[in-house]
């Protein structure tokens, strides 16, 4: 991350691939730090998820700063909005793939987490939404926790997998 703050965040697409990294590395610690078997794929999702709220930040920087972007974040100016939306249907998709494989071969055993395909989905569609409709997306968590509809879906996402995990099958 020293590197990134010196350095790598100058560097297109680098910088954004160096964030979803950061948040890899945090799956990672918690892994270690309680000792849990995580699936692959859950690494992948992350990844992913990681690159498409980067991928969004970006995107809402170069839409409210306009003309103005690369003055607030020097990198702005090597991206431009097509580009972006055109990396984050990409990025969507293969997060949707990702987690919807996830939820069949996590090792777990619980294959009833497949009831939260649509609940993701749908926050995925949220959140895409509010960043091409509402110009929103510059803070994700700020989003989620000011949006309604992604909280509900949050929870009752996080309701299934609770009553997958811990109900009598």
């Amino acid at each position: 991350m020293v590197l990134y703050g010196i350095w790598l965040k100058h560097i297109v697409l680098v910088d954004i691939f160096v964030i979803a990294c950061g948040f890899v590395l945090r799956v990672i610690a918690g892994a270690v730090v309680t000792p849990v078997s995580i699936s692959p794929w859950l690494y992948m999702v992350t990844c992913l998820l990681s690159l498409f709220l980067a991928l969004s930040k970006r995107r809402n920087e170069l839409v409210l700063l306009q003309g103005r972007a690369s003055s607030h974040r020097q990198i702005l100016k090597e991206y431009n909005i097509p580009m972006l939306d055109q990396m984050i249907t990409v990025v969507v998709t293969c997060t949707l793939m990702a987690y919807s494989l996830y939820t069949i071969e996590a090792p777990t055993g619980h294959h009833s987490i497949i009831l939260t395909v649509p609940f993701v989905l749908y926050g995925i569609f949220r959140y895409l939404y509010l960043v091409y409709v509402r110009n929103d997306g510059g803070s994700p968590d700020e989003v989620l926790l000011r949006d309604r509809h992604m909280l509900i879906t949050v929870l009752v996402c996080a309701t299934i997998i609770l009553l997958v995990f811990y109900l009598p099958h």
